[in-house]
């Protein structure tokens, strides 16, 4: 069995990424979305090891002291990581995986695995990005304002992407993703 290929699919909060993926994810039984760890508190509606694996502080310290993260970063005053052996397991056995990740950890895993595609997923407008994460409704103003800080720098390393998806219509978004992954197959 051939071995699956590993997507990194990353961009500003707020761009949508959750969004794409659970359709992509819902249409094709290949794709495997990797958990990551992250030291931020559970949104509401968010379980323990199904949209993260939410760890101490200290306990993701002590893995990443251990070296079991095929990438991590601090984003927003926490930590996100992807812990390296679910995702080989399931590219040993066939299985396309998707590391949805911040920009930082998308380019220690472009430095670590040069075969990996690298997917970012942008917003139509820095505007729309803006109104999207105050419509949540889950962050205070000051949590808003540093993620759109952030978002402006993400938002200029675009061109480091094999590819980049702007997620203005869904449908469409979601169609370009598949056409990546059918041509990745081929």
């Amino acid at each position: 069995m051939p071995k699956g290929t590993l997507y990194v699919v990353t961009g500003p909060s707020g761009a949508g990424k959750g969004t794409l993926l659970g359709r992509l994810l819902a249409a094709d039984e290949r794709l495997f979305l990797s958990i990551s760890a992250t030291t931020r508190a559970p949104r509401p509606g968010e379980q323990d090891g199904v949209q993260y694996h939410f760890l101490p502080r200290q306990a993701f310290e002590d893995k990443i002291a251990q070296g079991a993260f095929l990438e991590h970063a601090r984003y927003v005053d926490n930590y996100y990581g992807t812990l390296e052996a679910p995702v080989e397991e399931k590219l040993a056995a066939g299985l396309d995986v998707i590391l949805e990740i911040e920009v930082q950890g998308a380019m220690q895993v472009h430095g670590k695995r040069p075969d990996a595609v690298m997917v970012f997923i942008a917003p139509p407008s820095f505007e729309e990005l803006a109104a999207r994460l105050r419509g949540r409704g889950t962050e205070d103003e000051d949590k808003i304002q540093k993620r759109l800080a952030t978002a402006r720098e993400e938002l200029e390393q675009q061109a480091a992407f094999d590819y980049v998806v702007v997620n203005d219509e869904i449908d469409r978004a979601v169609h370009e993703l598949q056409q990546i992954i059918a041509a990745r197959r081929a």
